[in-house]
């Protein structure tokens, strides 16, 4: 439920950006379009929306994929580490994003 809740804010969000830009739209249109807050709520949703598609999909794969019986005894260390990394990297977009819009 959560992966189709995000995908559509990421289609809303991306299909709205994507119309905007086809309507031939300059820096200073894009740039007013950026300073009302709920482009800003709305951008923070989609980016809030991507970490949670983008940590729903990786741990699907790495329960898949990194189990002791595809890989012996370093299976659960390495899906255990992959988790780790992926979730400081996500953690760092959200910051790096919420810094992005508000900063």
């Amino acid at each position: 439920l959560v992966q189709r809740c995000t995908a559509v804010i990421l289609l809303a969000y991306f299909g709205f950006l994507g119309f905007t830009i086809a309507s031939g739209v300059d820096y200073l249109q894009w740039a007013q379009l950026f300073s009302h807050t709920w482009m800003e709520l709305f951008t923070f949703a989609a980016a809030l929306s991507l970490a949670a598609h983008a940590w729903l999909g990786m741990w699907g794969v790495f329960t898949d994929y990194l189990t002791e019986r595809l890989l012996g005894e370093k299976g659960t260390g390495l899906r255990t580490a992959m988790q780790g990394a992926t979730s400081l990297a996500l953690a760092g977009f959200v910051v790096w994003s919420a810094v992005s819009v508000w900063g």
